[in-house]
């Protein structure tokens, strides 16, 4: 018997999916244009050094969301309501526990981190003032997202789609009256970013009001095998967002070894809008992500790979359109953020535009297929394709390319990390489906 196609469903998560994680990406986009309209080419740079921290916590929250909320649908699909609630109440003791890991730093070591991150004396201040609002927001933002994971995964996206995108749009609010009415300065923009997360979740209390969640906070103590399975399912979205932050990081001492701090402010547009693009990436894997864990949970494996065509060809079909768009039109996105119109920025930052996001079909295949594998339980393959993006490849080739090419080899890095991982994910995704039809055979 032919079982009913879930496109349907596959599209209307999806479609919520992108538009919220799409909103989440304007916390720092909205930074990046406000602080380059207030604060000119320091500010950029000063923003740019911290975002690699707001990687690491963001990360941090999705490792917690995705690897709790896959192991809630599963549970969920299989009518096991204790484990349910037990998977919830020790997944937001591992939030307070990395709450206070990344406040602390946030507290006694902002100085000393903004040094580490290759702030110079011109752009220290901004840096360290960043550094240390974000740090102290980070329970709000790593709060808020295990609970979008969690209430997406509860079957309501919609109410996630108003979170994400209600908190980002305050945040765009809050980041003009900060910056320029209030003339806070840097301040005022990370102030902005922090509140952000908390209005979200705010949004979403009337998942509890209305008694429609089936997760509760339950008295418990802390069971190792339910916090290994968080940390082993979430692991790759915490490298796949700690891969971006090294890649900033690495780029960022590349290039200002190049081309000095207006080198850094270009590839801070880039990162920018690289941020927009990984959100798209992201909310189509997230969108698929409820639908396979579920699958799984039922062991319906033909909506599996029905669900994973889908989000294959849904990626491939916006790479092609995003990457259109930003090839041209890179010399007006360059200039949005140019507000001193200083010539060497728009050229460094149009040539990197046109040549960073070649990446963009292999790096939305290679979140897919990362989230698929964790979806279905299978966590190795994806520690490998995490591992190999964020550490393995991603630092040799920028040193060895911007070595032979400058920052020509800079911007070709990314490309090439990307197409060698896309190539062995394809062949480990192979090997799995010839090793699971065997075993039906």
């Amino acid at each position: 018997m032919r079982q009913p196609s879930c496109a349907g469903e596959f599209f209307r998560y999806t479609i919520l999916s992108v538009f919220g994680t799409l909103g989440v990406s304007c916390y720092i986009l909205a930074d990046t244009f406000f602080v380059s309209k207030g604060l000119g080419t320091s500010g950029l740079t000063a923003l740019n050094l911290a975002i690699p921290v707001y990687n690491f916590i963001h990360g941090t929250g999705l490792m917690l969301g995705m690897g709790g909320a896959t192991k809630f649908s599963v549970c969920k699909s299989q009518g096991n309501q204790e484990l349910v609630n037990r998977v919830f109440t020790n997944t937001i003791y591992l939030v307070v526990l990395f709450s206070i890991a990344f406040m602390l730093p946030g507290f006694f070591a902002s100085r000393q981190l903004a040094f580490a991150l290759g702030a110079d004396q011109a752009v220290l201040e901004m840096t360290i003032t960043y550094l240390r609002l974000l740090l102290l927001f980070s329970p709000a933002f790593i709060l808020n997202d295990v609970l979008l994971c969690f209430v997406r995964n509860d079957a309501n996206p919609q109410l996630v789609m108003c979170a994400m995108l209600i908190g980002s749009f305050s945040n765009v609010i809050l980041d003009y009256i900060f910056i320029f009415p209030l003339d806070m300065g840097i301040f005022g923009a990370v102030f902005a970013t922090g509140i952000s997360p908390v209005i979200s979740i705010l949004i979403m209390v009337p998942h509890w009001g209305k008694n429609k969640n089936s997760f509760h906070f339950v008295r418990t103590g802390i069971c190792m095998r339910i916090v290994q399975s968080d940390l082993s399912l979430g692991f790759p979205s915490l490298i796949s967002q700690i891969s971006s932050g090294i890649v900033m990081i690495t780029f960022n001492a590349i290039i200002l070894k190049l081309e000095g701090n207006v080198g850094v402010a270009a590839y801070g547009i880039i990162a920018n809008i690289s941020l927009v693009v990984v959100a798209i990436y992201t909310g189509v894997a997230q969108g698929a992500q409820p639908l396979v864990s579920r699958f799984y949970g039922q062991g319906n494996r033909q909506q599996i790979q029905a669900v994973l065509c889908y989000a294959i060809f849904t990626t491939l079909a916006l790479s092609g359109i995003l990457y259109t768009l930003i090839f041209a039109f890179a010399q007006p996105i360059a200039a949005i953020f140019n507000s001193e119109c200083n010539a060497e920025l728009q050229e460094i930052a149009v040539t990197g535009l046109k040549l960073y996001f070649m990446s963009a079909p292999f790096v939305g295949y290679n979140i897919i297929l990362t989230t698929f594998f964790t979806s279905i339980e299978k966590a190795f393959p994806a520690y490998i394709l995490s591992v190999l993006r964020g550490l393995v490849l991603v630092i040799p080739t920028a040193f060895f390319l911007s070595f032979l090419w400058k920052m020509i080899g800079v911007w070709f890095t990314y490309p090439a990390t990307e197409i060698l991982v896309a190539s062995l994910g394809f062949v480990i995704y192979k090997n799995k489906y010839r090793e699971e039809k065997s075993y039906e055979n």
